[in-house]
């Protein structure tokens, strides 16, 4: 098979109506190397960066309930600093950058699931807004078609 690992995918793909920051960013754990009160953090096993993650909230209005949380780990060497927040929006809208989606049945469910992963956080690039185009009424007329014979 030709695909082996992560699949590069667009943050477009995966959070076509943006998504936004619901939790602090948290390196990851390795549960299985900590030990008797020690812990040992986890590292990405291709490019052996520190993982972190965070929880964000898919902006998508027709998304279920259960599948509105997502997680994102982030993969890089300084913990990640979610942009400022905005005035008058109670979450943080957010970006992410280099991101990959690996395909996975649940243990526990038996169901697909994805794990995403990405290079870097970062605030959403606002898109230039084009002015309205002046709009015209066909119904309204410039008088010479109200001439009507009787």
């Amino acid at each position: 098979m030709a695909i082996q690992g992560p699949i590069a995918i667009g943050f477009e793909q995966v959070f076509p109506h943006g998504c936004y920051l619901v939790g602090e960013v948290q390196q990851v754990k390795d549960f299985d190397a900590s030990s008797n009160g020690r812990t040992v953090y986890a590292k990405d096993k291709t490019t052996g960066l520190p993982v972190w993650q965070v929880s964000v909230i898919d902006a998508d209005p027709d998304a279920k309930a259960s599948q509105k949380s997502v997680t994102v780990k982030i993969l890089t060497e300084a913990q990640p600093v979610p942009p400022p927040p905005l005035p008058g929006l109670p979450f943080t809208p957010v970006e992410f950058d280099g991101m990959t989606v690996t395909p996975y049945v649940g243990q526990d469910s038996g169901r697909l699931a994805y794990s995403f992963r990405a290079r870097a956080m970062r605030a959403p690039v606002s898109a230039t807004v084009a002015a309205p185009a002046k709009h015209t009424n066909p119904t309204v007329s410039t008088g010479k078609e109200r001439e009507v014979a009787a």
